[in-house]
Parts: structure tokens; sequence; C-alpha cells
């Protein structure tokens, strides 16, 4: 879309005949800024062990420590897209990296595992208000063919992003420059986040042009938020308290706030609700949705077990395990290219394969680890079911939005977008919460019989994708969409 451009850097959102000059300096400092998001939700896992030790966390700590994060992304991401259209893009965004910055610093001086959780929580917060300004930012900036490139090369990072995070947060544990230990991961943040911020002054252009978002429903999206984080509290806590009634009228509390809201949504005639409710009539986007909390509920829970599982119980370093996970991200890397011509060939069938192949790939670690018990294992037996679990994850990953979303006509689309990425956080959180209770309450058993009764929960959420990938079109329909968030 083309662009006028002023001396103070104002780019409007339509008209003029040319593009904003500096649009590929700005899209730098704006994949920069989603490096760092996407990153911090990974790069704690590899420190989870030593920041365990440091602040004397218990297994629940450890839990909210990576589901803090994802929830406070999930509750505030579709609000963030509204904000940003009201008050533009630009001011959201360097707010939102301001906050974020401000957050890792508390993350890395934190004294308890209680303020490091709070602080992750509000680091997700402040990324789930940075995500949405960069697609919208890149839609004002972009056109044509530069636009599917911008689109592209986010793409591209966002499939790397968790590699690089877990690869990174244990090399920067084991290097403990300053003495700093695992604190290091968060306060690497700081510069990064000054330099966006500098930048971004600089480059990233302000729009004129506020779409018209109408009234943002502010008591909604705190319904939502709060309904979400009544899910996860009493799965991550309950455990540990004997399972008490009030986690259980919690977690009904927060399902019945979210239906609530639904149907009031309905009932009141919002022109823009944040659950529609036609879009959940749809049995292709009820489908997807699931497979979307699936998918990632059962990635998001394995990492995590097994993460400590190789450190804790396997005496493996932070950088060990960083780089055994290089075979995953290798996996996801060779196989991207072939993922687009085989879904023009066979649809959903690449779907369906993709989930099969990742149960596959974590059914092979869970046996190489389930024979650990004998003797202790070493890297190379996992590299193979790793390797094919990064194949199953891109095959499945790359596909599915567009799929989900080539069925939602397109004044739905937006929110079926928010809808669906929401999904994807809440399911991290919400398989952080599954998989790691039932890791936990294994563990006074050693933590190889742990990884052993928590692997299947990861293989049949697999399985099951699969299974619902059958909903899905046979061949995906309309333009290719945006990446999620």
């Amino acid at each position: 879309m083309s662009s006028t451009t002023t001396d103070t850097g104002d780019i409007a959102a339509t008209g003029g005949a040319m593009p904003y000059p500096k649009r590929w300096a700005a899209a730098f400092v704006m994949i920069l800024a989603a490096l760092l998001d996407m990153i911090d939700g990974s790069i704690v896992n590899t420190a989870l062990p030593s920041i365990g030790t440091g602040l004397k966390a218990t297994s629940a700590d450890l839990q909210w420590t990576v589901s803090a994060y994802m929830l406070g992304f999930a509750a505030t991401l579709i609000i963030a897209g509204h904000l940003g259209d009201r008050y533009g893009h630009k001011k959201l965004f360097m707010t939102g990296v301001s906050a974020f910055a401000l957050a890792s610093l508390a993350s890395a001086v934190a004294t308890s595992a209680g303020m490091l959780v709070a602080s992750r929580g509000i680091q997700g917060v402040a990324a789930a208000i940075v995500m949405p300004q960069i697609l919208a930012s890149f839609r004002t900036m972009f056109d044509g063919e530069d636009r599917g490139k911008a689109f592209a090369l986010y793409g591209a990072i966002a499939g790397i992003s968790t590699a690089v995070g877990v690869l990174l947060g244990g090399v920067l544990t084991d290097w403990d420059l300053f003495g700093w230990g695992w604190r290091t991961i968060f306060a690497i943040n700081l510069p990064l986040a000054v330099l966006v911020l500098v930048l971004g002054l600089k480059w990233i252009p302000a729009s004129k042009d506020r779409a018209s978002a109408g009234r943002i429903n502010l008591v909604g999206n705190l319904v939502l938020a709060a309904g979400l984080v009544a899910i996860v509290l009493p799965l991550v806590q309950g455990r540990s308290n004997g399972w008490p009634l009030w986690g259980w009228i919690c977690l009904a509390s927060g399902i019945l706030a979210i239906a609530v809201l639904t149907v009031s949504e309905k009932k009141r005639g919002i022109e823009h609700p944040l659950l529609p409710t036609s879009l959940f009539r749809k049995p292709v986007f009820s489908a997807g949705l699931l497979i979307q909390l699936l998918f990632y509920g059962g990635m998001s829970g394995f990492m995590l077990v097994f993460t400590i599982w190789l450190q804790t119980g396997q005496g493996y370093t932070p950088t060990q395990a960083g780089l055994l996970m290089v075979a995953f991200s290798a996996g996801s890397i060779l196989a991207a290219p072939a993922v687009d011509p085989l879904v023009a060939k066979l649809g959903r069938i690449v779907l369906i394969l993709g989930a099969l192949v990742m149960a596959g790939g974590l059914f092979w670690v869970r046996r190489v680890a389930q024979d650990s018990a004998a003797f202790h294992t070493g890297a190379w037996p996992l590299v193979p079911g790793l390797f094919l679990a990064g194949v199953g994850l891109i095959f499945l990953i790359i596909p599915l939005v567009n799929t989900i979303l080539s069925t939602v006509p397109g004044r739905l689309a937006g929110g079926a977008s928010g809808i669906l990425s929401t999904a994807q956080q809440f399911g991290g959180a919400l398989g952080v919460a599954v998989i790691g209770n039932v890791f936990f309450s294994h563990a006074d058993k050693g933590l190889t019989s742990a990884i052993t009764h928590a692997g299947p929960w990861a293989i049949a959420a697999y399985v099951l994708c699969a299974v619902l990938c059958l909903a899905l079109p046979r061949k995906a329909v309309g333009n290719q969409t945006e990446p999620a968030l």
C-alpha cells in the first residue's frame, strides 16, 4: 500500500503514489523487536533448573515462569490490536517495547520466584502490545510483492525463534557473564530494547489515519483475561495444594466466565465481538481452534519437562541441552521448503502427516528416555526423534492458519486470526500446566519415570490433532493470510 511521508516520519494508511522510503529499515527494527518477544517465550526453558536453584523455586513456580508469559500474551493480544488502531501503531509499538525492557529488568533482578513470575507476566503483556503493531505496520508500509517478502521474513524469524531462544538461554546461563548466571537471559534484552527504541523513533512511520475502531470493549477483555487465568491457575497450583475445592471452583468459574462473555456479546449485538459465536458454529473453525490448543500445548509442555529431564536427570549443562535442540530446528528448517508444494498437491493430508510425524518423533524421544532408566543416554540416540518432531512441526504449523481461515468470511478474518493467536498462547500455558503436573507428580520416583509418564500426554495431543485435521477442508481456498502472532 502506498503512503505519503512528512518530515516527522508520518505515513498515511492509504493514498499517495510513493511507498515509504525507509520501509525496510523500519521493518528491520520491528523484526528485531519481534525476535526479542518470540525468543523470550522459550529462552527461559533451558535456564529453569538454574532458576529453581537460585530462587529456591517450587515446581509450580517453574511452571508459572513459563505460563505467566504466555497467559499475559494471550490475555492482552486482542485488545492490543484495537488500541493500535485507535491510538496509532507506532505509539503502541514504542510503549510495548519500553514496557518489555522494564519487565526484563525486573526479571533480571528478581529476588524471589513470585517477583520473577509477576515480571514474566508483564513481559507477556508487553510482547502482546508489540506484535499486532508490527503486522499492522507491514500492511501500511508495504504493498504487493514487498508485503509478501516482509511477511515471509517475519515468518522465518518466527520459525527459528524457539530454537534460538532455547540455545541462547543455555549459552548465556553457562557463560555466567559478570556472575549473573540465569539473570543474563533477561538482562540482554535491555541494550537490544534501547536500540529498538532509538532506531524506531528515527525510522518507524506513524500512521496519520486511524481506523474506526469504535468503542473498545475493556470489560470484555478483562473478563476474557480473568477467565483464562482462572482456568490455568488451579491446574498449576492444584497438585501442590492437594487439589482443594477452591481450585475446582476457580476452574469452573473461568470456563463459565468465557461462556457468559460469548453469550453476552451475541445478545448485546456488539459489532466486533471478542468471541464471535458465528465462528464457533463453523465446524472447520472449531476443529482448527482445538488443533491450535493441542498443538502448542503439546509442544510447550513437552519442551518444559524435556529440558528439566535433560539437565536435572541426565546431567546436561544448559549449553549442551540447547545444542541438542538444534536437531529439532534442523528438521523444521530442512523440511520447510517442501511444505507449500506438498500442500498444493495434497491439501490437509500434509497437516495430518505433520501431526503424526511429530507424535512419532516424541514417541522416539520418550522411548530413549525410558531406556535411560537403566543407563545414562547420550545425545545421539535422541537426535533422530527430535529431528522428526521438527519436521512434523513445520508440516503442521505452516499451512494450519491459512487452512482454517480459508473458510472464514473476510469480515470475520481479523477476529478469527486474533482468536487463533490467543488460542496459541493459551494452549501453550495449558500444556505447561497439564503436562508439567503429570511430570512433577511422578518426579519423586525419578525424573526418568516422570518424563516416561508425561510423554504420552504430548504424543496423544498430536494424534488427536491428526484426527481433528480430518474436519479441515481438503484444500485451502482464498489468499494466503499473514502469519499468526
